[in-house]
């Protein structure tokens, strides 16, 4: 695939010039020219008032590819500050399982520096090998660097799947990655399998309308099968307490490969830790009532010292932040211990909190789907059960303070 400019229909008007951000593009003569530069992003297209840019496509047959070539299932790991994110984790979880059914290996490729301990870390949850792409250069992410450095080192080895969390960082580079490599990428991700009956395709499964389906995407004729997976659809294995093979590639990066410039990092305030590193949830849906009712659940969360969500129809009532939002259309969580406190339990809800160790729920109606799931049920006034529970706790706490005191 390429840019190609019809110098006949070429007037020099400098649209396109004007259109490019990134120095794809010069006037030469009068004619527009490209460069080295040119990411094919197709502003150019677009800009040019007389048809004379056009992207050629090449045209591949179904079937073309040896999809015999292609082996392992990969694992691309992000960090911030030296540290992995913890997605990564639950990511090799599900690697691991996707890789024993394929009967291959199963591969970390993590891009940083001074990672040393995450790596060895890393290497006791079951991952076959590990590649360290390591520079101080790529301390920081920069879109450009990260695409054309994984893209280089998957055409090398060929692995058949590509894993990559659906953070803001792998939803940025993972659609660049998939086009350079001329592939589907199936987003959002909240369940993977592997079609052993065929030819053992990947089964990428996502919502869509709203989170009314769940479609099921394979990616039968073009490798790598490439998906991005959110954070908190799958657990944390246990470590196996065996060490992985791990390779470390020092690249020698192109200084004019990054077309950014990183000035400064500002954290966002934080004062809630993130739903999906947290112990211990309280979540309410319509069944709470109100806005104002929702304080009897802050007071339960902080006497478990956890934190507060709810369902989707909370947040479209506006008894709670969008933020705080809990399934399909929200967050997927994997606490210790998760209550769902007025919430009938849709499906687009129950697949964000699947992986809960423990489900709690307090609901009315006795035939609510979310009891289906849950490890522990009550049946009954959420409102009356509630300051019941936040009394037990407390005499509880105060029973093992006087414990310690003694």
């Amino acid at each position: 695939m390429g840019i190609k400019i019809n110098q006949e229909l070429c007037t020099g008007c400098e649209s396109c010039l004007n259109a490019c951000s990134q120095g794809g593009i010069k006037i030469i003569n009068n004619k527009a020219q490209l460069t080295d530069a040119c990411t094919i992003c197709g502003a150019c297209v677009e800009a040019c008032p007389v048809g004379a840019i056009e992207i050629e496509m090449e045209e591949i047959a179904i079937g073309a590819l040896d999809i015999s070539q292609y082996r392992g299932v990969w694992i691309i790991g992000e960090q911030y500050n030296n540290k992995l994110d913890n997605v990564v984790y639950q990511l090799v979880g599900r690697g691991r399982e996707l890789a024993d059914k394929l009967s291959t290996n199963l591969t970390a490729v993590v891009l940083g520096s001074q990672l040393e301990d995450n790596i060895q870390d890393l290497s006791e949850f079951g991952v076959d090998e590990i590649i360290y792409i390591k520079s101080p250069i790529l301390k920081n992410y920069y879109t450009e660097i990260f695409t054309i450095i994984l893209a280089d080192l998957i055409k090398e080895h060929k692995p058949e799947i590509v894993l990559i969390g659906a953070t803001p960082i792998g939803r940025d580079f993972a659609p660049r990655l998939s086009k350079r490599l001329n592939t589907g990428l199936t987003a959002d991700c909240t369940g993977l399998d592997i079609e052993t009956e065929t030819r053992n395709l990947l089964l990428q499964t996502r919502p869509t309308w709203g989170g009314r389906i769940m479609a099921t995407i394979k990616t039968p004729n073009s490798r790598p099968q490439m998906a991005t997976v959110r954070p908190g659809m799958f657990k944390v294995p246990e470590k196996m307490h065996r060490e992985a093979n791990i390779q470390i590639i020092e690249p020698d990066i192109n200084a004019n490969d990054i077309k950014t410039t990183i000035i400064t990092t500002i954290p966002r305030e934080k004062k809630q830790i993130n739903l999906e590193d947290a112990d211990v949830i309280v979540a309410g849906g319509r069944g709470v009532g109100s806005k104002d009712k929702f304080e009897i659940l802050q007071e339960l969360a902080k006497e478990l010292n956890g934190e507060i969500a709810g369902s989707r129809v909370a947040v479209e009532l506006g008894w709670i932040d969008a933020q705080r939002q809990i399934g399909q259309t929200g967050k997927s969580v994997s606490p210790k211990l998760y209550l769902a406190c007025g919430i009938s339990g849709a499906i687009q809800h129950r697949v964000g909190i699947q992986c809960s160790d423990i489900i709690v729920a307090i609901n009315k109606d006795p035939n609510a789907p979310i009891f289906d799931m849950a490890h522990y049920g009550i049946v009954g006034d959420l409102h009356q059960v509630i300051p019941i529970l936040i009394e037990e706790i407390k005499r509880i706490k105060a029973q093992e303070k006087l414990k310690k005191m003694s």
